[in-house]
């Protein structure tokens, strides 16, 4: 797997994280279990801005990747 792929997965769970914890703090009655649910989706949260940070540098500039996208656009184009 390459690393993009790595990172875009990485994504998609931390996103389901994030979710989760928000299901969890919305269905509890007890306060200290909804901060702590609440605090855990925040962190999640930034884990996904993190993940999609570096998704988007590694994207906009590794050469190598660039040049497979120019060279499938290239194929698509024929």
């Amino acid at each position: 797997m390459t690393v993009k792929k790595d990172l875009k997965k990485a994504v998609a769970s931390a996103e389901s994280m994030v979710g989760t914890y928000a299901m969890f703090a919305e269905s509890t009655d007890d306060p200290t279990a909804r901060q702590m649910f609440q605090q855990m989706q925040q962190d999640a949260q930034r884990h996904v801005d993190m993940l999609n940070n570096r998704l988007n540098y590694i994207t906009e500039n590794n050469t190598l990747y660039q040049q497979q996208q120019m060279m499938q656009g290239n194929q698509q184009n024929q």
